[in-house]
């Protein structure tokens, strides 16, 4: 029984790094309706630029973290400005190609820099604890609490700001919401630099907890966009409820079968999801548009 709820709690960790960038793909694709797949290499790059910060700059983690949440917040608005924003009224298939041409280039870019080797931040001092039958370390008390904040935080964002508001606005019709006087650029900028600062948190938690490496974005894209088909496309809290359900079903199904077949389970989630409901958890059939809420 203590081995189950150590694989219980792993699941509740791993979830909370899933969430993080799960709400980030949901958030762009309520806006802009098209799958950001260069999402999960914009995580990673933000992980490398905390480990940058922290190994090489030797910041204090917990500045190196906002500070790695805030430029890679920058890149994702230059990566909508510049890759984006011009083909937003070509076909969709022009889109989801230019997502993962980005996301290639992000790999690549990061390969050449920092190289192939597998990075870890070597944090001094990080021991486990003992909650009960349950092992847990700093970092991943952290990742539970920062997971937590983070979705309270945005729910506040989202509902009870002018921000917020125009986001959803934006999400429910960018055409409506021109009219109404709300510059669609500006939000879709926020909806993308928030979105990316989320994921820059997603990827340095997963960096800190475990390790980085180039390739890192791939993962963090499957499990997020998971999350988010699993959830319901568009749906924010969805995304959240999906992240944390494959979060959980992944570590504890180590449990009935091998642990190097663990991220597959996330493939499989996938599958059932797109062929007993496809439109999500949350999603309904006669929806035509996506929602942030």
């Amino acid at each position: 029984m203590g081995i189950f709820a150590q694989l219980l709690v792993n699941g509740l960790i791993a979830g909370g790094t899933y969430a993080l960038a799960a709400v980030g793909y949901s958030m762009v694709y309520g806006a802009l309706k098209f799958i950001n797949f260069a999402h999960g290499s914009v995580a990673m790059v933000g992980a490398y630029i905390a480990f940058v910060l922290v190994a090489v700059a030797h910041v204090p983690v917990v500045p190196a973290f906002f500070a790695a949440m805030a430029l890679t917040a920058l890149v994702g608005v230059l990566i909508e400005r510049i890759a984006y924003r011009p083909l937003r009224n070509a076909p969709k298939l022009s889109s989801l190609t230019t997502a993962i041409a980005v996301s290639f280039v992000l790999d690549a870019a990061v390969m050449i820099i920092m190289g192939a080797d597998i990075r870890s931040f070597s944090l001094t001092g990080v021991t486990s604890y003992q909650v009960g039958p349950v092992y847990v370390t700093p970092v991943q008390g952290a990742i539970i609490a920062t997971s937590l904040v983070f979705m309270v935080a945005l729910y506040v964002l989202l509902t009870r700001t002018k921000l917020g508001k125009a986001i959803r606005a934006v999400a429910d019709g960018g055409n409506l919401a021109e009219i109404c006087g709300i510059n669609s650029n500006v939000i879709i900028s926020c909806v993308f630099a928030i979105g990316s600062a989320l994921a820059a948190a997603s990827g340095a938690l997963i960096g800190m907890d475990t390790n980085l490496q180039p390739t890192m974005g791939f993962i963090i894209t499957v499990k997020a966009f998971a999350a988010v088909v699993l959830g319901g496309l568009g749906n924010i809290w969805g995304a959240v409820v999906g992240a944390f359900l494959i979060g959980i079903v992944e570590n504890t199904g180590v449990w009935f079968i091998p642990p190097v077949w663990k991220d597959s389970i996330a493939y499989g989630i996938l599958i059932l999801a797109l062929f007993f409901r496809p439109t999500g958890i949350f999603g309904k059939k006669e929806d035509t548009q996506a929602t942030v809420l």
